[in-house]
């Protein structure tokens, strides 16, 4: 496994796999890297020849009172993980890098951003699109592979691919969970043993309320209610708990019969620490 902070050398050692015959696969991460991440390596290694792990802790997506000084960096475990699962590259640049003196283009998002995390971190999508698009860019002809949790993340960026005509294909995989059904995020590394209890609020709301969906209940407000009960009893704030459709983001109103397929996605904080999560009601199990 070679790893590489260059841009230049990066798109090389893709166009190089290329003209070997291989399919490159790319797997976008901020390092940190737990077993959800080596499920995202594993599929990629499965679809692909050449397999190309970024780790960029990517600073224009964190706003000016965010976690940007105090995300957890691990560069030594994240390269062990990476070539355990069969990575071939690892590209991890630095800021300059990928923000050269005089950078001034960004990448602004639509209506897909909007909502959901959207109004809660406002500089948030555009600092991921715009990463995204130079990391697109540095790969050339590929497939990327991004996890579920970030769902909104996931139509963002599949989004970005298609308006903008890159020759990316954007493959979502299924969130993968703790036993106790909680989703595995870097994040996590953050709460306390009570916290940590405490946050098993969410994958329980998500359950229920998969449950209730698939026992046939359909008012938007009636499983956001219910959703957002259970994790006011047990986080010190929630952000939003949003019924919307699963493939624009858009948010259905409270009194909304939602159809056959729905994203239920919820935000909340414990401390400093906020956490995320999904399910598509109609297509995914309940969390467990």
């Amino acid at each position: 496994m070679r790893l590489t902070t260059d841009p230049e050398a990066a798109r090389t050692a893709c166009d190089e796999a290329r003209a070997r015959g291989l399919r490159v696969a790319w797997v976008p991460t901020m390092g940190a890297l737990h077993r959800g991440h080596a499920a995202l390596i594993d599929e990629a290694r499965r679809r692909a020849g050449f397999v190309v792990v970024s780790i960029f802790v990517n600073p224009t997506q964190f706003g000016p009172t965010e976690d940007l000084a105090r995300y957890p960096r691990t560069p030594a475990e994240d390269r062990a993980l990476a070539e355990e699962h069969g990575a071939d590259l690892i590209f991890a640049p630095e800021p300059p890098a990928m923000y050269p003196p005089g950078d001034e283009t960004r990448v602004h998002p639509g209506a897909t951003a909007s909502a959901l995390c959207g109004e809660f971190r406002p500089v948030h999508f555009e600092g991921v699109a715009t990463v995204v698009a130079k990391l697109f860019a540095i790969a050339g002809p590929s497939i990327a592979i991004f996890g579920r949790k970030d769902y909104q993340q996931l139509r963002v960026v599949t989004r970005l691919a298609r308006d903008l005509f890159l020759p990316v294909e954007v493959v979502g995989l299924a969130t993968v969970r703790e036993p106790d059904g909680l989703a595995l995020s870097s994040r996590n590394r953050y709460l306390s043993p009570d916290d940590r209890e405490r946050a098993r609020a969410i994958p329980e709301g998500l359950a229920e309320a998969t449950r209730a969906f698939e026992g046939g209940e359909r008012r938007a407000g009636a499983l956001s209610r219910q959703v957002r009960a259970r994790l006011e009893e047990h986080f010190d704030s929630v952000d939003y708990v949003t019924l919307a459709d699963a493939d624009t983001v858009a948010p259905f109103a409270d009194d909304a019969v939602l159809p056959e397929r729905a994203l239920l996605a919820v935000a909340a904080r414990l401390g400093g620490t906020r956490l995320i999560d999904n399910v598509v009601l109609g297509e995914d199990p309940a969390p467990r």
